[in-house]
């Protein structure tokens, strides 16, 4: 049992390795260098000019703490088919899982003393000393080893494993990771939920019911119902504003937003290729060159309704002009250059 999960663990290491180097590439590594040397510069900023209403940094730190305590879950690498040819070695898998508990523990639970440890001079600047501020960093440790116990428990009771729970949650966990890394390139193996949201129908209707105008209402309605495609759109759009909002150099903050939308541009031309599994669109009496021109059009108007947005958000003529320069570029340049790479 220990090789068997062991070789999907290291299966699954390999395939996420191979999409790191698209992750971390010379672009990306210079803005996280930027942006690094930018916070670094931020934070020690805050600590020399700390502010006297403290209220704000005690929300920002409690609602970081809570999310760190939230964040992990353990890798037991079920599948599908283990609930049926691993059924006589339930014990053996439990065991496993037990195991999994443990290192998830001391990664992620190391990854939080870490973090904290980056935040303690804000903690101490709060009045809390350094011995009140090891023992909270020992109290977030063990409630770290409940909330992992307690996601466990969830499939895992009394001595029996719930392995439609076990297996669903093991989904979730790699499809999250695959998930990131498909911000930067095709991934395989990503699964999409269709979820139908009425209160979005009203939508629709902005749309003229034109035979000219078919694939831009199956595109509207992939994004409206697809998780992956408006919940995308949803992240990237807060990241967009808390970054106009929150950093005060121009450049920076409007350079980021850009870099989201491009991000989100990228993404969103998997639209073209959603309804390739549905053979009947290629019986449609539609001339073939309408669901690239369609394509153009919707990615257009979001991005451009999103610059707009941004726009409103941004209080500087600067990012104003940086936004309006950048959606212009994406939008007129490479949006056709991607769309024309893509298909032809």
């Amino acid at each position: 049992m220990k090789t068997v999960f062991s070789k999907r663990r290291l299966a699954f290491l390999k395939q996420s390795s191979k999409y790191l180097r698209y992750v971390f590439n010379d672009h990306f590594v210079l803005v996280l260098i930027f942006l690094l040397g930018f916070l670094m510069v931020q934070y020690s900023q805050l600590l020399k000019h700390f502010p006297t209403n403290h209220l704000p940094i005690i929300i920002i730190l409690s609602l970081t703490v809570v999310a760190l305590l939230f964040w992990g879950n353990s890798a037991t690498y079920l599948e599908a088919a283990d609930q049926h040819f691993l059924l006589p070695k339930e014990s053996d898998v439990i065991c496993l899982i037990r195991q999994a508990q443990k290192c998830a523990f001391l990664f992620w639970g190391v990854l939080q003393i870490v973090f904290l440890l980056i935040l303690a001079p804000l903690f101490l600047r709060l009045g809390m000393s350094p011995v009140s501020f090891a023992l909270f960093l020992l109290t977030f440790l063990a409630l770290k080893w409940l909330i992992i116990a307690r996601k466990n428990r969830a499939f895992l009771r009394q001595g029996k494993l719930d392995w439609t729970k076990a297996i669903s949650q093991e989904r979730r966990r790699q499809q999250a990771i695959l998930k990131f890394f498909s911000l930067f390139t095709n991934v395989k193996g990503i699964s999409a939920s269709v979820k139908r949201r009425a209160y979005l129908d009203f939508v629709m209707g902005f749309l003229s019911r034109k035979h000219s105008h078919t694939w831009g209402h199956l595109y509207l309605r992939a994004f409206l119902r697809s998780g992956d495609y408006l919940g995308l759109t949803l992240r990237l759009s807060i990241l967009s504003l808390l970054s106009l909002i929150f950093i005060a150099n121009p450049l920076i903050s409007a350079g980021l937003a850009v870099l989201f939308n491009y991000l989100l541009l990228f993404q969103l031309l998997a639209l073209y290729k959603h309804y390739d599994y549905q053979y009947l669109t290629q019986l449609f009496p539609i001339d073939s060159k309408s669901k690239k021109t369609d394509l153009k059009q919707f990615l257009r108007l979001i991005l451009y309704l999103l610059t707009a947005v941004e726009i409103c958000f941004a209080l500087s003529w600067q990012k104003a002009l940086f936004l309006a320069a950048g959606a212009v570029i994406l939008n007129e340049i490479y949006l056709s250059y991607k769309i024309k790479k893509i298909i032809d």
